[in-house]
């Protein structure tokens, strides 16, 4: 398996995409940690789906917008398992709004978890991944960073500051065989995407030049990619697995 006993923490990672990602992670041999913030059920059902494959996962419940939380969440995993090798940063939020009437704390929330969210993550598991001389970061962005979307200036702002992120990092870590890529994953059918009205739903789709929605597998398997030895030349990348909205 290409991520065998590797050890592998996904914020956000017991819903939707995160969730696939955790499953596939698993799948691969990994050691799975899957972090929430609010819904227990959800990610202690995700862990028992992987235990019951055979594999080994623990859920943390942590709020990566504070430091502190991230900084424990680390710890934790480094008592359990006693060293950190894949970090997906996925957890985020959408409070969308026209700017002229958006609430300060709708965008100081967006910016908080999605991109503050990704700093303090990093930074928590970057010193670690320095004295092991390897590991992987992978970063969820989205088509919003690239085009930008009315309605989404908040969204828009914290994903794309994570692309710039992304490069950088990637830059800083690359001496240490710590490769730091991103993931753009397009419209991927979740529960996100059920919940949209149809009129919104059939605008999405005629968007998409391959004609149909992502699969969060699809995007769980590009993040596999990315976390294995497979990609050891690969560094400070964008990875779209859009269909090709963003063209």
């Amino acid at each position: 398996m290409i991520l065998k006993d590797k050890v592998a923490l996904v914020t956000g990672g017991s819903k939707g995409i995160g969730r696939a990602i955790c499953l596939n992670f698993a799948k691969a041999g990994a050691k799975v940690i899957i972090n929430y913030s609010s819904d227990n059920n959800a990610a202690e059902a995700a862990a028992e789906e992987i235990k019951k494959t055979g594999g080994e996962s623990i859920a943390i419940k942590a709020d990566v917008a504070s430091s502190t939380a991230a900084k424990e969440m680390l710890d934790q995993t480094i008592k359990v398992y006693g060293r950190i090798d894949i970090l997906v940063n996925n957890a985020g939020v959408i409070k969308d709004g026209y700017l002229m009437l958006m609430k300060e704390e709708d965008w100081d929330r967006v910016i908080a978890t999605n991109l503050k969210g990704v700093f303090n993550c990093c930074r928590a598991v970057v010193r670690q991944m320095i004295a092991q001389k390897s590991g992987r970061i992978i970063n969820i962005v989205s088509p919003s960073a690239i085009t930008g979307r009315a309605g989404q200036t908040n969204y828009s702002a914290s994903k794309g500051g994570i692309i710039s992120f992304t490069k950088s990092l990637a830059r800083e870590l690359a001496n240490f065989k710590i490769n730091v890529n991103a993931v753009s994953p397009g419209v991927i059918e979740t529960e996100m995407l059920k919940a949209i009205p149809q009129k919104a739903h059939n605008e999405l789709l005629g968007m998409i030049p391959l004609g149909r929605f992502g699969m969060p597998q699809e995007v769980a398997d590009v993040a596999a990619f990315l976390a294995s030895d497979e990609s050891a030349y690969i560094t400070g990348q964008i990875i779209s697995v859009d269909g090709g909205i963003t063209i």
